[in-house]
């Protein structure tokens, strides 16, 4: 199979190096860290002057490797003088006090180390203590739509727009294909892993059968505004008599999974996020859609919602629910110098009322900044009216805002 390079995420790699830091590759398991690792290992390889030490821990030749020490002395073993040792851990979060391995590796002027790792807890604003020194994350997501057509092969039109939307970007789907009964198969044995692993073991939950519970709801109810206690309330209704914190600490961990993501409410007139009622989103559209039973009539708004939210992260973009006395934006997307830009999510623009409850609250906000409704609207590309501007989804998912 032709390997296909990742380019972007390549490049902020290789920014990195070189500076004295070590580079954190962090995500959701399956979506890409591997084979990003992998093929930077082949160009380090490629190079004379460079030495690769690298170590997968998913696979069983370094079961050996369990603590600090056994990585000290496997990574002394196969170190060179004269070259740039590039030490790559892969799911290093599997090694006992791993850091204290790359806070000994960290201050040599021979070594870059490179890793990654599929729970956002052991990143914490803890390591660059544990660590003694820098680092630098780069999260890796999923397929994007530009990706995905080139992974598949296929042409960009709104066919391949609807199988992105319906599979997500996991990219060992290039191997499995596109057949609805191999994808779901594929997808639900991704969940259970990241579930397992990720989750259960990592942070030893006991009560497995509500955790599946509690995804499954959120899979039904993504893209809603919700809180703890109006899900501790329906799961008591269902027979499942849970607290509200507990649903929370449940949330955090697949959270730090990189499983779901959580988007808070932002004033927008008073400039305060709320720390209330909440909306989540799935890291990977495909998985959502097998937890919820395939991409069902009704939910094409919130799948939508989904490819939005993921595709704002992936333009740097710091996302939030807009709140005004009016009503709710879908998304208010912040960038680090303060600027936004305020997006609602649409399946189709079909009739003035559709047209009024979508425009319209954009129209009540009194800012300069750029206001946007993103739909999948036929015939449409892009048209600007009083302010607001009208993008198909497929251009957006290629062009940006």
């Amino acid at each position: 199979m032709e390997i296909i390079r990742r380019q972007e995420y390549l490049d902020k790699i290789e920014k990195v190096l070189g500076k004295g830091a070590i580079v954190v590759l962090t995500g959701q398991r399956r979506v890409g860290k591997s084979y990003m690792l992998k093929q930077l290992c082949e160009d380090k390889r490629a190079d004379a002057m460079s030495n690769v030490i690298y170590i997968d821990k998913e696979k069983r030749e370094f079961d050996s490797i369990r603590n600090y020490q056994d990585l000290n002395s496997y990574i002394e073993a196969h170190r060179h003088d004269g070259v740039t040792n590039y030490i790559l851990i892969d799911e290093v979060q599997d090694i006992l006090e791993f850091e204290r391995t790359l806070r000994n590796y960290r201050t040599e002027s021979d070594t870059e180390v490179i890793v990654t790792g599929s729970n956002a807890s052991m990143f914490s604003g803890e390591l660059t203590t544990l660590i003694g020194g820098r680092y630098k994350e780069i999260y890796i997501q999923p397929l994007s739509y530009k990706e995905f057509i080139v992974f598949h092969n296929l042409a960009d039109n709104d066919d391949a727009l609807l199988k992105y939307i319906n599979y997500g970007g996991l990219p060992g789907l290039t191997r499995i294909g596109l057949e609805e009964e191999a994808v779901r198969d594929y997808q639900m044995d991704i969940y259970h892993t990241v579930l397992l692993k990720d989750v259960i073991l990592r942070n030893k939950i006991r009560n497995v059968p509500f955790l599946e519970n509690l995804v499954r709801f959120m899979a039904d109810n993504e893209g809603k505004l919700i809180s703890a206690s109006s899900i501790s309330k329906y799961m008591k209704s269902q027979g499942e008599n849970i607290t509200p914190s507990a649903i929370i600490g449940y949330q955090k961990y697949l959270e730090e999974s990189f499983m779901l993501h959580k988007v808070s409410r932002f004033d927008i007139h008073g400039k305060r996020i709320f720390e209330s009622n909440e909306k989540f989103y799935f890291e990977d559209n495909g998985i959502r859609n097998a937890l919820a039973g395939g991409s069902r009539e009704g939910d094409i708004e919130k799948i939508i919602e989904n490819v939005i939210y993921q595709h704002l992260v992936r333009l740097g973009y710091t996302v939030y629910v807009g709140q005004l006395n009016a009503g709710e934006v879908d998304f208010v997307g912040v960038r680090s110098d303060g600027r936004r830009a305020y997006v609602q999510a649409s399946f189709i623009i079909s009739d003035d009322s559709t047209r009024e409850r979508e425009f319209g609250i954009l129209h009540r906000i009194k800012d300069n900044y750029p206001k946007y409704v993103i739909s999948m609207t036929p015939l449409l590309s892009r048209s600007d009216a009083d302010g607001v501007t009208h993008l198909h989804l497929r251009r957006f998912l290629v062009e940006g805002l």
